[in-house]
């Protein structure tokens, strides 16, 4: 990974980062794919939901930290 320019901007950061962080979160998935071979592994469709509904989750969790932020102030 590249390191950081002394003034590097906050838009520069996001697109050095985010990236190769994305890219890594595919690779993963690809691999996870690689256990759907039946002639190599055995399971249900009970695992299968156990692991994109937990995949599902985490994308949502993750995807609305970029919609919403956290540091809202109370109001009445």
């Amino acid at each position: 990974m590249k390191r950081a320019p002394k003034n590097e901007t906050k838009r520069e950061r996001f697109k050095r980062l985010a990236s190769p962080r994305t890219n890594m979160v595919l690779r993963r998935l690809k691999v996870l794919g690689n256990c759907s071979n039946r002639q190599m592994y055995e399971y249900d469709e009970k695992d299968i939901g156990k692991i994109f509904g937990e995949i599902e989750k985490k994308l949502r969790e993750t995807k609305s930290r970029f919609h919403y932020s956290k540091h809202k102030e109370f109001k009445l």
